[in-house]
């Protein structure tokens, strides 16, 4: 058994019991499927915010390598945009922050490090801070 949320032309909802997607098909083209409040015919399946699916090991693995592909597809491009976009001031990122949050100096992109102490006074002062973890650059460690 399976459970469709139906609705018919004239707003009405209603829940339908079919023994599967094809048994509501054959009801809503043979007529017999009607609205309990007005009896109409014009019932269509109402889309479901939930919805289980089963579906079988290799397509849930296929769906998973899909997403976890996308997953590092879009992080590479936001780590390339932000390596390309944002000053790198390193250490001092804390001490830019506040300059810039008390006008100080003039707002622009910043990317850098903070100990666990600067995050606590960034909240604290309520800058907004947008956490991007960064892979290290192989080059980084050549001599």
């Amino acid at each position: 058994m399976i459970i469709f949320d139906l609705e018919c032309l004239n707003g009405h909802t209603f829940e339908g019991w079919f023994e599967d997607k094809k048994d509501l098909e054959t009801q809503q083209a043979q007529g017999i499927l009607t609205c309990p409040v007005c009896n109409t015919a014009s019932v269509v399946q109402k889309l479901h915010p939930i919805a289980i699916k089963k579906s079988s090991p290799t397509t849930t693995h296929k769906a998973l390598q899909a997403r976890q592909e996308a997953i590092t597809e879009l992080s590479e491009k936001v780590v390339d945009y932000v390596e390309k976009n944002f000053e790198d001031v390193g250490n001092d990122f804390t001490k830019e922050a506040l300059k810039m949050h008390y006008g100080a100096e003039e707002y622009r992109n910043i990317k850098g490090t903070t100990t666990k102490e600067d995050d606590k006074v960034l909240a604290k002062e309520g800058v907004p801070v947008f956490r991007i973890p960064m892979a290290k650059n192989p080059k980084d460690d050549l001599n």
